[in-house]
């Protein structure tokens, strides 16, 4: 059949691309690199579908975006999409839900089947973080700017180690319900909740961590938050007590973004917003920022004339009968991807 020439204001075509785009990585400003898994999930399960069924509802918004009008015609492209990972998770998955079901029966961690499958658990996830650092690495080094789509929110460990070897220092904006702040939670080296730590841990470029809308961590977390330099933290209900007394949303953003340094990579938890945006994601929690605030939060960022040098859309689980959770993802990432490129063309002075 014969393809008809792209038209923005027409019919999405489902050709397999984010947005039906019709541009190829290789002549493209961004590249969106997918990344479907999610082994050490703790509760709901199905983000490893995340960036087909966003890629799928993605055809379905308009183009015209007030906030960075014409952005996307510097070209947005879709990496191929490695479905090797998808089949390593779901095959690693049933080891890790039978580990946790372990654990949260009471059972010792030093059981020597679950050592066993704690190993494997482990190994798949150190070989997806090479595999997502090799990917980046190919579009970095080619020149182009690099989003993630996931997956669960372990998945962006390898591109910020990628982006770490070459900047110098930046910021990240993690968004999320959660600090993921946790040491190898559940025993697993590379958790969906462990990784802020682990890249405080080992991205000595991270000079400055921003967490926003986080509202369900635990003790050890908080001290960790209050005790590292590098960490600011803006909780939900801090956020919220600041409204409740008369300051603007306005004015909160102005304060968060200055916390962080020219160059920022934005690490978006879709269980940053409120649960009605993402009903279906693996852990929710009641809270959180509406869309529009979180867009109007990247929105200062990049009036502030900082850089977006990368970013995740993480944990979009999708439901067979409902369509939310993959529609908020999609325009949250057709945001993101419009913010990054309007970013990245401020003259700096």
């Amino acid at each position: 059949m014969e393809q008809q020439p792209f038209d923005p204001d027409g019919v999405g075509v489902a050709n397999g691309a984010y947005f039906g785009l019709p541009f190829e990585p290789e002549t493209a400003e961004l590249v969106l690199v997918s990344v479907p898994w999610d082994v050490t999930v703790s509760y709901g399960a199905g983000t490893v579908y995340g960036p087909d069924a966003i890629i799928e509802a993605s055809t379905q918004l308009d183009f015209y975006d007030p906030l960075a009008p014409g952005a996307w015609r510097s070209g947005i492209a879709t990496a191929d999409v490695d479905y090797s990972l998808q089949e390593e998770s779901q095959r690693l998955r049933s080891d890790a839900a039978r580990i946790i079901e372990h654990l949260e029966s009471g059972g010792s961690p030093d059981d020597e089947s679950i050592a066993r499958k704690l190993r494997r658990v482990n190994e798949g996830c150190a070989a997806m973080n090479a595999n997502v650092a090799a990917q980046a690495a190919r579009w970095l080094d080619a020149g182009k700017l690099v989003g993630l789509v996931g997956g669960d929110h372990s998945t962006p460990y390898g591109l910020i180690c990628e982006l770490g070897a070459r900047h110098g220092k930046f910021g990240i904006l993690h968004v999320d319900a959660h600090c993921d702040l946790r040491v190898r939670y559940e025993g697993f080296d590379f958790s969906h909740a462990s990784i802020m730590y682990n890249v405080l841990r080992d991205v000595p470029a991270v000079a400055r961590l921003v967490q926003v809308g986080v509202r369900d961590f635990c003790q050890s977390e908080a001290a960790l938050a209050a005790s590292d330099g590098r960490i600011a933290t803006f909780d939900d209900l801090t956020l919220a007590a600041g409204e409740f007394r008369g300051e603007t949303w306005d004015a909160q953003c102005r304060r968060i973004v200055e916390t962080l340094p020219e160059k920022v990579y934005v690490s978006f938890d879709i269980d940053g917003l409120s649960p009605e945006c993402c009903p279906h994601t693996g852990t929710p929690v009641p809270g959180g920022l509406s869309f529009n605030k979180a867009l109007w939060l990247l929105r200062t960022l990049t009036a502030s004339g900082r850089r977006i040098v990368g970013f995740d859309v993480v944990e979009v689980a999708p439901a067979s009968d409902v369509h939310t959770d993959a529609i908020v993802g999609a325009r949250m990432l057709w945001k993101l991807c419009g913010q990054t490129l309007l970013s990245n063309k401020t003259p700096k002075v």
